[in-house]
């Protein structure tokens, strides 16, 4: 699942604007079908269409906890954009100090990108973003 978008114009002046991008809602290969390049063949089709249609980046969130796919992602060229403290709500994190129990936070997410041929001076990337924190209601 993916589209193009953008934030609303009003948002334009803030500072977690974004501006008109490609974005990988949701990339699922079967476990039998995986090894095949794939998600390869799917991120490129998407990447042709950003950049058919002037897009300045490719998005997509990713748990800080799936490793597997951030290696896939960026060895696909993607790279942390900046970390979404308690983006994924539906695994609330456990402290161990409370015996387990639930500590009312979510998981954290990557923010990864890809720089398209629009963004020649790759001004929607940067590096070490995994130190670059917001929380989810600063993603739109």
């Amino acid at each position: 699942m993916n589209k193009l978008e953008a934030s609303p114009a009003y948002l334009s002046s803030g500072p977690h604007y974004l501006p008109w991008h490609a974005h990988i809602t949701a990339l699922t290969v079967a476990p039998s079908s995986r090894r095949l390049g794939l998600a390869r063949v799917l991120s490129s089709s998407l990447e042709s269409a950003g950049n058919a249609y002037n897009a300045f980046f490719i998005d997509l969130f990713v748990r800080k906890s799936n490793v597997v796919a951030q290696g896939l992602y960026k060895g696909l060229g993607y790279s942390v954009f900046r970390t979404v403290k308690g983006y994924y709500s539906d695994n609330p994190g456990k402290k161990e100090s409370s015996g387990g129990k639930d500590d009312g936070e979510g998981e954290d997410a990557y923010d990864m990108r890809k720089a398209l041929e629009r963004d020649k001076k790759r001004e929607h990337v940067r590096e070490n973003g995994e130190s670059f924190e917001v929380m989810p209601e600063d993603v739109w």
